[in-house]
């Protein structure tokens, strides 16, 4: 049985830039053919949608904002285009940003408090809009698991082989790259067993719990405190998370924690016992174990071979 195609929407909106809708669609053909060359069964499908005509009934697996070359419409995006990115977050959809599509994201609430990253020219502007953001211009890319953002006006290439190698393989993406002529160096190290979850299982209760430990990840985990936030009975959760992550709550919260210190380790220099408490441990020991058994690599290890290549 072939595994569903990746789904997604791309849309367009006033002053949205045009070249970038038009190549996601190439860069994904291209995809759909390299996966083909090597007999793989990762498909994506593409989807376009005006803001004045957003699909009702059909939940995408990824949901692409591109970036804005002429007017203001990112900053004061339709509510009816914010009440359909949550809708669709809510239902397990992928969200995704190119330079200032990154504002459209904001006006969700969907990122407050979480990292993000936009254009260096608009860097001051959604900042001074949406303090709350935890905003990061020097990234080209922040992949927050649900949520996804790219930097620079040409981003959207770099969001395009984000996904690429997340839904396919890291070596789709560098053979994308070689043919496309585009350095993917810099991405490569990041997709070491990096945790990619998926969101578009069609289980909302599931998804609901996902988005929490996602987005609470440095707290400890209540199953009872879950259970009560997506109105299911601890069992019930329970069994319904597992069927559709094949992992349990406290492993998909230990994946979330690991995934997020590898981040740590590749882009700064802090210590091993920063990251530790930064990522939601308290014992640095248990840590250490819980990252090996992960990654097959120790913390120290992983920084010596990966770190530094951002």
């Amino acid at each position: 049985m072939q595994p569903a195609p990746i789904s997604v929407l791309v849309i367009d909106y006033p002053g949205a830039m045009q070249s970038a809708i038009a190549g996601w669609k190439d860069l994904f053909a291209l995809a759909n053919r390299m996966t083909e060359e090597d007999a793989a069964d990762t498909r994506f499908i593409v989807d376009y949608a005006h803001v004045d005509h957003l699909p009702a009934n059909t939940v995408y697996t990824l949901v692409l904002l591109p970036p804005s070359v002429e007017g203001d419409y990112y900053c004061t995006p339709a509510r009816a285009l914010i009440d359909w990115l949550l809708q669709h977050h809510q239902q397990g959809s992928v969200l995704c940003s190119a330079c200032a599509g990154s504002f459209i994201l904001a006006a969700t609430g969907l990122v407050d408090g979480r990292p993000v990253t936009t254009h260096w020219a608009l860097a001051n502007e959604l900042a001074d809009a949406y303090p709350q953001l935890r905003l990061d211009a020097q990234e080209i890319l922040v992949n927050d698991g649900d949520i996804i953002s790219a930097g620079g006006l040409m981003s959207w290439v770099d969001l395009g082989l984000e996904i690429v190698a997340q839904y396919a393989s890291a070596a789709t993406m560098r053979k994308l790259g070689r043919y496309m002529i585009v350095d993917t160096a810099k991405r490569q190290q990041q997709y070491y067993s990096s945790f990619s979850p998926r969101f578009d299982h069609g289980d909302a209760s599931v998804v609901k719990a996902q988005h929490f430990l996602q987005q609470h990840y440095t707290k400890p985990l209540r199953i009872p405190d879950l259970a009560k936030h997506t109105h299911l009975s601890q069992r019930t959760l329970l069994r319904r998370f597992t069927e559709n992550t094949e992992l349990s709550p406290l492993m998909y919260l230990q994946r979330v924690r690991v995934q997020k210190a590898c981040d740590l380790l590749e882009s700064s220099q802090q210590s091993i016992e920063s990251i530790t408490y930064q990522v939601g441990y308290n014992d640095v020991s248990a840590f250490r174990k819980i990252f090996k058994r992960t990654m097959g690599l120790s913390p120290a290890e992983f920084r010596l071979r990966f770190g530094g290549l951002r």
